[in-house]
């Protein structure tokens, strides 16, 4: 297994992981999308793509698709603005604690949640020229999905 210089890990990997989009910036959602499947891709790897209404409703799909066992890993991928009421920590804090109490019951999770200032801050984040969050996201659910596969390898000798 070799890291590349983006710090993500190279190589083919037999693995199917579902994108989950919180489309409420749609402009934003697809470039986070292509991010995460340029990565995927890149890895080997297959994916599937569905929508919910908002960054909320991230850790509740995921929890819903995992029953199927179709899934090696998630992409979980949203965007929160800050507005002029609490809903932004609202928002931001319960959705990443979501995924954080997925993750510790052994799910591989990649947090493309962009929770920023303003629109500005947001397209430096996910476009894929620049902070590209999308593919950073796919790149920790791959690595997590390894690092899983990793871990069984050893209990297993």
């Amino acid at each position: 297994m070799k890291v590349d210089k983006k710090n993500a890990v190279s190589g083919k990997l037999k693995a199917r992981l579902l994108i989950l989009e919180a489309r409420y910036y749609a402009d934003l959602c697809d470039e986070l999308v292509k991010g995460a499947v340029a990565v995927i891709e890149r890895a080997g790897a297959k994916w599937d793509h569905v929508v919910v209404p908002g960054a909320l409703e991230l850790p509740g799909a995921i929890a819903i698709a995992e029953p199927s066992k179709r899934y090696d890993g998630y992409v979980a991928l949203g965007c929160v603005l800050r507005g002029e009421t609490m809903h932004y920590e609202i928002v931001s804090t319960e959705s990443a604690r979501g995924l954080m109490d997925l993750t510790l019951k052994g799910l591989c999770i990649g947090n493309g949640i962009l929770t920023c200032e303003n629109e500005t801050q947001a397209w430096a984040r996910a476009k894929t020229s620049e902070g590209d969050k999308g593919g950073g996201a796919a790149e920790a659910a791959l690595a997590m999905i390894r690092h899983k596969r990793a871990m069984k390898k050893k209990t297993t000798r």
